[in-house]
């Protein structure tokens, strides 16, 4: 009786042994493909922009000194402020400069006095020639004489004229407009041409926006603009050390004739408009560090896909595309250009390959999925703005849709 009853037991559990593989097969055949979001790959145009790292720097700077020595009387400027061309800026004590201009004009006049009588001796000589009293050596003696006076006078009024100047330069002007520093010397100080620098002037309207290129890339931006028209094929942009983009365009203006052999780059330069804003301060510095974004003038037609279709390992980038019967098949690319939303594909895709742009973690190559439109948020980081150019470092490049702000 036990012994049957056990077979009967062991028949059920090698039933129940034998149906589970097919439980679980049938299972695992009833599971459906993983959905995922499809996009055609199409051209687009594309604005191609390489980032730097540069600098603000005024067009025109001087450094005010003394040009004669004598105490500072009085200054007139505010430190910090803007200054004009010609403005007053420092007055030096003039005493003794306007007493050295009147006695150098007293010798000239002196001088000229003395002329006078000689040229009446010359007349007076000539005109005895012709009578017995007359004498060519007394004439030829006046005329010497009046001679050496003339040279004497010339000489006393260049002394006048130097007078003159050191006398102007105990009032000293702004040669430029600009923004001025602070003062390095204050009223009742001796200055002298040696003192130094006294303060600082920097224009502001346009500033310079330099900056260093490897050669590398020096070639690559002149093998793809020099034929668009140059410097006039690329405008400068520029975000400020906070982050945000400066509204204004500067234009490439200047690329230096030397590579520094120290860091193997080449030094470009452009000029970027710097007006005043609400209260009268500028945007711009000098010296002040900013990114600089070199843009191309006109876009370029791209085949483009969503950044976030990318994948990479260690033999580069891939996709996976949408093959027949609905199978994931994975496809190698090259990119170009790109942003952090949306990449060019310069190899590997042609227009209209349809790309798996979402639900990627559950797409296996060879594994059929069920296909459907990209979500709305995919389509519109399409065509909306793009975000900072990929390579946030020197020489980073990217990318952004034709018409979006940097």
């Amino acid at each position: 009786m036990k012994l049957g009853r056990l077979a009967g037991v062991l028949s059920l559990v090698l039933a129940a042994a034998i149906d589970a593989p097919a439980s679980a097969q049938t299972k695992q055949g009833a599971a459906a493909p993983p959905a995922v979001g499809v996009l055609e790959a199409v051209k687009r145009p594309i604005t191609e922009t390489n980032r730097f790292l540069g600098r603000i720097e005024a067009v025109n700077r001087v450094a005010v000194v003394a040009r004669v020595t004598a105490f500072l009387d009085k200054r007139f400027f505010t430190e910090g402020a803007e200054v004009k061309t010609g403005e007053l800026l420092y007055r030096l004590e003039r005493g003794p400069f306007e007493a050295d201009l009147k006695a150098k004009q007293a010798q000239v006049a002196q001088l000229q006095a003395t002329l006078e009588n000689a040229k009446l001796t010359t007349n007076r000589a000539k005109a005895l020639l012709g009578g017995p009293a007359g004498q060519q050596s007394t004439y030829d003696a006046a005329i010497a004489s009046q001679q050496s006076l003339e040279a004497q006078v010339q000489a006393a009024q260049a002394q006048v004229d130097l007078s003159k100047i050191n006398l102007d330069y105990t009032e000293i002007h702004s040669p430029i407009d600009g923004r001025i520093g602070r003062t390095s010397v204050t009223e009742g100080n001796v200055v002298t041409p040696s003192s130094g620098t006294l303060t600082t002037v920097v224009s502001q309207d346009p500033m310079y926006v330099t900056f260093p290129v490897s050669v590398r890339e020096a070639l690559g931006l002149r093998q793809r603009y020099a034929t668009r028209g140059g410097f006039k094929a690329v405008v400068i942009r520029i975000r400020l050390p906070d982050g945000r983009p400066y509204d204004q365009v500067g234009q490439l203006n200047f690329v230096n004739n030397t590579i520094d052999q120290n860091t193997d780059t080449i030094q470009l330069r452009g000029t970027i408009p710097n007006p005043k804003l609400a209260g009268g301060v500028r945007e711009l510095t000098d010296n002040e560090f900013v990114s600089v974004l070199l843009e191309g003038v006109q876009p370029v037609e791209v085949l483009a896909i969503p950044r976030s279709a990318v994948l990479s390992d260690q033999q580069g980038e891939y996709v996976y595309l949408l093959g027949a019967d609905n199978k994931a098949e994975q496809r190698r690319i090259k990119l170009g250009q790109s942003t952090s939303t949306v990449a060019s594909v310069t190899n590997g895709l042609s227009p209209g390959d349809k790309v798996i742009v979402e639900g990627l973690q559950r797409v296996r190559p060879g594994e059929t999925v069920a296909p459907g439109p990209a979500s709305a948020l995919i389509q519109s980081s399409m065509n909306n703005t793009a975000d900072d150019a990929r390579g946030g470092g020197e020489g980073g490049i990217g990318a952004r849709p034709a018409g979006s702000t940097p």
